[in-house]
This record gives structure tokens, C-alpha cells and sequence, in this order.
């Protein structure tokens, strides 16, 4: 399904031009207009999901392999010394586009720190509890 409404929709299904890297009859992977460094691509499925938790498990299956590829281009070609794989799920987490994507960032040696962060310190017991807590959920 597509969404009419959805500016991701239009570029995965080729109504907006863009950038295209990659393309088969699941995904376009797109360079992305605000790069976090050269080579910022973007994955699109064609279909419409809001985000990871509304994807279907084929969508999903496919779409970490082609990330792993996409980098090891970045890697060949760019020059990239490793690549993030980022996918945001909400507001809260970032996302600002809800159609899902995935976020495949070449990193290069000497450049800006991104996707880190510094380490808390969690309590065993507190650590068992919110184990119990999403086990509960799935």
C-alpha cells in the first residue's frame, strides 16, 4: 500500500527525482538532502509503513542485507572507513519522516562524532526487572 500523502512514498516510487543509488522492486536507496556525511543514503521501501513496528517481515528481512551492502560500496568506492546503520522509530527517537526508512552513514576516519553516546550505570537487580518487564511484551 502507499500513502498519497506521503513525501517518501513519491521518491521510492519515482513521482519526486532524487538521487538514486540503488533500485529493485522493494527499495529505492536514496542520497539523503541533509547529509550527516558524504555518501548519507537513505533506504525507502516502495510499500507504506509507518515505521520498523508496522513493517512486514519480508520488508524487514531484506532490508539489513541491503544496508550491509550499500556500506560495503561506501566503503569501495568512497573511501568510507566504516558506516552506521541508523532507523529511528517515533518522534521522540528522531524520526521526523513517517514513512520507514533506514539511515546508512559512511563515517570517515577523522570525522565528526556521530551516533554515540556515554554509557550509563544500571543496578543488577534494576537490570532483571526491566528484562522481566519487555519479556512480558513480546
Amino acid at each position: 500500500m502507499r500513502d498519497g500523502n506521503c513525501i517518501f512514498c513519491k521518491i521510492a516510487n519515482g513521482e519526486i527525482p532524487s538521487a538514486t543509488v540503488y533500485e529493485d522492486e522493494i527499495f529505492r536507496v536514496i542520497l539523503d538532502l541533509g547529509p550527516a556525511s558524504r555518501g548519507h543514503a537513505l533506504i525507502l521501501p516502495k510499500e507504506h509503513f509507518k515505521d520498523l513496528c508496522e513493517a512486514d517481515p519480508a520488508t524487514m528481512a531484506k532490508i539489513l542485507p541491503l544496508a550491509g551492502k550499500i556500506g560495503m560500496a561506501m566503503k569501495e568506492k568512497l573511501g568510507a572507513n566504516g558506516f552506521n546503520v541508523v532507523q529511528n522509530n517515533g518522534a521522540s527517537a528522531g524520526q521526523t519522516v513517517f514513512h520507514l526508512h533506514v539511515h546508512v552513514i559512511p563515517r570517515y576516519e577523522g570525522g565528526p562524532v556521530m551516533v554515540s553516546w556515554t554509557p550509563g550505570e544500571e543496578e543488577p537487580k534494576e537490570l532483571e526487572k526491566i528484562a522481566e518487564m519487555i519479556k512480558k511484551g513480546l
